[in-house]
């Protein structure tokens, strides 16, 4: 449920799943110049690497090691499901406010 994770978290996968739809690699610098794009400020590294893993433990995501310092995230089915929960809940009201 989204009311479960923070609003950065939110954001978070948000990035994630943007990276993979562009078909980038979903590293953490890359997700934090998207993240960056979307604040327009800087995200600092002892933020996004806990939230990622935060994530990775509720199990909306998950971690690859592609190498000694680099992991790749991607979202998982879970973590689909509740951006499109979120998506269906704001479609909903503001269609609701638009009529």
């Amino acid at each position: 449920m989204w009311t479960k994770i923070t609003a950065f978290e939110g954001n978070v996968l948000y990035a994630v799943a943007r990276l993979e739809r562009e078909d980038t690699l979903t590293y953490g610098l890359a997700i934090r110049d998207t993240l960056e794009a979307l604040y327009t400020k800087t995200i600092n590294h002892g933020r996004l690497y806990p939230t990622l893993d935060d994530l990775t433990d509720q199990g909306l995501i998950t971690k690859t090691s592609v190498d000694d310092r680099t992991n790749e995230y991607e979202l998982t089915d879970a973590g689909y499901e509740l951006l499109r929960s979120r998506r269906d809940a704001l479609t909903a009201v503001l269609t609701e406010i638009d009529q």
